[in-house]
């Protein structure tokens, strides 16, 4: 087995595992609800059938009542949509009461959270995507089935991201899925932006006219913890070392929290106005059970 899927299958706990994968094969499976959408033939009409799928002019043509057959979509696609910017390739945000605990790279999350949710499609027999970029360059790799698949997108994104990248833009990897995903998908946004703007709000709404979607954002490491003190820590965008006087100001480490938990409430909000449902992903040990509480809050958004 190739390298990523491994690391994620060593993670996976047979109780979590069970747990999401029977809400992929539950509420998952009937994204696509009622008739199938590829045509298929036509047959004479019956007491019972939807008078929707009459085809008039074929009916007038043949003097009976005929109707359109679909073949039903058994087959969904996953569309991981990951930002992969240099900024990804700064550390995460650590754990609630995980002070202690040494951090992870937000590139390392962004490949555990895509992989654990297209092994889970692929599990039931899903086919996957990514279309990933940054300000620079978009990308797309069109659906595929199978582990292998999946691990050579998850490699795609591992090796997209770099500290010496280009910056990341969201709204411009929004647009590139507005421009060139017409296939209905269930759209997995992976993102570290801590906010969403009005044109990405304006972007996402057109997504979700078409498209399930679903946001996990990766959070930044608070570079005034003070468990953090006696680490060298470098600020990816700016190239820059953060200065160490930082984990000392205990006043700015309380500010900075309060605007954080202020930005991450406020970009709940907006998704939940938008029908978006949104996880912060922070470590590694917390990413199932946080995939499946937005699997679960999904599926009861989409039944009220």
């Amino acid at each position: 087995m190739t390298a990523h899927l491994t690391r994620i299958k060593s993670r996976l706990s047979i109780h979590a595992h069970r747990k999401v994968r029977g809400m992929l094969e539950g509420e998952y499976a009937a994204i696509h609800a009622g008739r199938g959408i590829d045509f298929n033939d036509l047959r004479e009409y019956v007491r019972g059938d939807d008078v929707k799928d009459i085809d008039w002019k074929a009916s007038a043509r043949s003097r009976q009542l005929l109707v359109k057959r679909y073949v039903a979509e058994r087959k969904h696609t996953v569309q991981l949509c990951v930002s992969t910017g240099r900024s990804m390739a700064a550390l995460a945000a650590l754990p609630e009461g995980g002070a202690a605990r040494t951090p992870v790279s937000k590139r390392e999350l962004a490949v555990f959270v895509a992989g654990v949710t297209g092994f889970l499609a692929v599990q039931h027999g899903d086919v996957v995507g990514l279309v990933h970029g940054n300000a620079e360059r978009q990308h797309v790799a069109r659906p595929g089935s199978g582990e292998l698949h999946l691990e050579r997108l998850l490699a795609t994104v591992h090796d997209a991201i770099r500290p010496d990248g280009p910056p990341g833009d969201l709204t411009a990897l929004l647009r590139h899925v507005v421009r060139t995903i017409r296939r209905r998908t269930i759209l997995v946004v992976i993102t570290d932006e801590p906010a969403v703007t009005e044109e990405q709000a304006m972007l996402l709404r057109r997504l979700t006219a078409q498209h399930e979607v679903l946001l996990l954002s990766i959070g930044d490491l608070d570079p005034t913890t003070p468990a953090l003190a006696g680490r060298r820590l470098l600020d990816v965008d700016a190239g820059a070392e953060v200065p160490a006087w930082l984990r000392r100001d205990a006043e700015l480490h309380r500010q900075l929290g309060s605007l954080v938990a202020d930005q991450a409430l406020e970009m709940r909000r907006r998704l939940e106005q938008l029908g978006i449902v949104e996880e912060q992903v922070r470590d590694l040990d917390g990413a199932v059970t946080t995939i499946y509480r937005m699997l679960e809050r999904h599926r009861h958004a989409r039944r009220r």
